[in-house]
């Protein structure tokens, strides 16, 4: 009796909608969310769910970063911080970076791989 071994289920297929996927990311270099992902492969009957399981396979693998924006999630292939200031007046977002987190090393038991921050106030504007 010949025995057929039984594929490995959790095995991921390299299908030419993920190879359109990562061509389009690839060409983003800047923050970037599913729906702007999907505009662009509109072309190609790419579906937005099929758009967002690939996004989270990469987020897993740590190819892709993850933040919270405006209410949406923002991806970025090497941006491993997302900072933001909100102004409390007008809810204006206001996107800024930071050079180094050195302040934190002693009160973190660990490393720090990336972060998100988020600082409200009232802008210059405003005051």
């Amino acid at each position: 009796m010949l025995m057929i071994p039984i594929l490995n289920k959790m095995k991921k297929r390299n299908t030419r909608q993920k190879e359109i996927i990562e061509d389009v990311i690839k060409n983003q270099n800047h923050f970037f969310t599913a729906e702007e992902i999907h505009q662009i492969t509109e072309k190609e009957n790419i579906s937005l769910a099929t758009i967002y399981r690939f996004l989270k396979e990469k987020k897993e693998k740590l190819e892709l970063y993850a933040y919270s924006c405006n209410k949406k999630q923002v991806y970025s292939k090497n941006k491993k911080s997302h900072c933001h200031y909100i102004c409390e007046e007008t809810g204006e977002v206001i996107h800024f970076d930071i050079d180094s987190l050195d302040f934190l090393k002693d009160k973190i038991p660990g490393e720090i791989n990336s972060f998100h921050i988020e600082v409200r106030g009232t802008c210059k504007k405003c005051k």
